[in-house]
C-alpha cells in the first residue's frame, strides 16, 4: 500500500474539480475569432496571444512563452508557442511523466479574406482554454502540458516545409531539454467543433492511443461522434510520431466550410466541444491509471 501525502489529501478535499463545460468551450471559442483573421505574426494573434495568457492566468499551473522565429515563403516570421503545464501532484515512481494534449490557434493567411476559422483554430483553442480551467482543480500522477501552437498552417501551399511549425520547434527544443523523453502520449485536437461533428480514426496515429480514444468514447456513450472508418490527416501530431512519441490525432474533416470564409461561429456546437473534450479529459484521467 502507498501512502498518499497529506499536502495531497488536504488539495482534493479542498479543490472541487469541475467538469467540462462545451457551453464554457464555445464561449472561448467566440472570444478568439472574434479577432479576426489570425495568421502568424499578424496584430490579430497578438491580440489572441495576449487573452490566453491572461485566461491561464488564472489557472494553477506553469505558462512558458516559446517564442522562435519560423523561416516561410513569406521570410522571417515570428511565432509563439503558449505552453500551460500542470505538475504532476503525485508520482508513484519519483519522476513524473508527462501526457500533452495539443491544438493550434493559428489561422491560413488568405490576403484580403476574412477567414476566421471557427472550427479551424477557433474551435482547438476553445476547448485547449476550457481543458485548463477543468485541470487546475485536480491531481494527476503525471504532468499535464495543454499546448497551443502556434504556425500549424502553411504559409503558402502545404509542404515538407511549409506547415506545422509550431509542433516541429517544440519537438526539436523539448528533445534538447529532455523533456519529450517524458512525454507518455500527445492528444492533438483540430477542427472538433462542427454541428455535425464526424471524427474518423486516423490511419497514422499511434494505434494504442486510438484505440483509447474510441474505446473512451463508447464508454461515455458518444460512439455515434467518432466512427470506425480511417483517414489519414498530417496534422500536428506528425513531428511527435516522426520523433518516436506515440500520437494522435481528434479531427473532423469533413467539414464544408473548410477554408472558407463561411467557416464561422454559427457552423459549431457548444455539445461537439463538449463530447470532445469530455472525451480528452477522460482520457487523461485513464493515462493516469496506467
Amino acid at each position: 500500500m502507498r501512502r498518499i501525502p497529506v499536502v495531497f489529501i488536504l488539495f482534493a478535499v479542498l479543490t472541487r474539480a469541475a467538469d467540462f463545460s462545451g457551453e464554457s468551450a464555445y464561449e472561448f471559442t467566440r472570444r478568439a475569432i472574434e479577432f479576426g483573421p489570425r495568421p502568424s505574426s499578424s496584430e490579430a494573434i497578438k491580440g489572441l496571444q495576449v487573452y490566453i495568457l491572461e485566461q491561464l492566468k488564472t489557472c494553477i499551473c506553469e505558462v512558458i512563452q516559446d517564442d522562435f522565429v519560423a523561416r516561410t515563403p513569406r521570410g522571417d516570421v515570428a511565432m509563439k508557442n503558449i505552453i500551460a503545464r500542470f505538475p504532476a501532484r503525485f508520482s508513484a515512481n519519483g519522476t513524473p511523466r508527462a501526457i500533452a494534449v495539443t491544438g493550434h490557434y493559428d489561422t491560413k493567411y488568405f490576403p484580403g479574406r476574412k477567414f476566421v476559422g471557427a472550427s479551424d483554430g477557433g474551435s482547438s483553442t476553445g476547448l485547449l482554454l476550457e481543458l485548463a480551467r477543468v485541470l487546475t482543480g485536480e491531481a494527476h500522477p503525471n504532468d499535464v502540458y495543454v499546448v497551443f501552437f502556434d504556425g500549424e498552417e502553411a504559409v503558402g501551399e502545404w509542404s515538407n516545409t511549409d506547415k506545422l511549425y509550431g509542433s516541429r520547434h517544440l519537438v526539436s527544443k523539448w528533445r534538447a531539454d529532455g523533456t519529450l523523453s517524458r512525454i507518455r502520449a500527445v492528444f492533438n485536437v483540430d477542427m472538433i467543433g462542427d454541428r455535425n461533428l464526424n471524427i474518423k480514426k486516423v490511419s497514422n496515429g499511434s494505434r494504442g492511443l486510438v484505440e483509447l480514444v474510441w474505446s473512451v468514447a463508447e464508454d461515455l456513450g458518444y460512439s455515434r461522434y467518432f466512427l470506425q472508418e480511417e483517414i489519414a490527416i498530417d496534422d500536428d501530431h506528425m513531428p511527435f510520431l516522426e520523433a518516436g512519441v506515440g500520437a494522435v490525432d481528434l479531427i473532423d474533416f469533413d467539414y464544408e466550410p473548410w477554408h472558407e470564409d463561411s467557416d464561422t461561429l454559427d457552423k459549431l456546437s457548444p455539445s461537439s466541444l463538449e463530447v470532445v473534450g469530455r472525451v480528452v479529459h477522460e482520457v487523461v484521467k485513464r493515462f493516469d491509471a496506467m
